[in-house]
């Protein structure tokens, strides 16, 4: 399993990555690893630890606590 400070170091390279806008959180896990799908709890939590932005139909979503599709940013 990924540890937090590498899947905060992904999700921050991505945001940069695509500043000003948004990316889907499966990106990250899919970076760090084939087998991506059991890591999405782990990313949204980390995303919403370091500050991430993050998006549900346009609104502000807790990344932690949003249940479905979401899109993160650097804010």
């Amino acid at each position: 399993m990924a540890e937090d400070a590498e899947i905060a170091r992904v999700l921050r390279a991505l945001a940069d990555a695509r500043r000003p806008g948004t990316f889907c959180p499966s990106e990250a896990a899919r970076a760090l690893s084939d087998d991506w799908r059991p890591l999405m709890g782990d990313v949204r939590r980390v995303a919403a630890e370091i500050g991430l932005a993050a998006t549900k139909g346009g609104r502000a979503v807790d990344p932690a606590t949003a249940r479905g599709p979401i899109r993160l940013g650097a804010g």
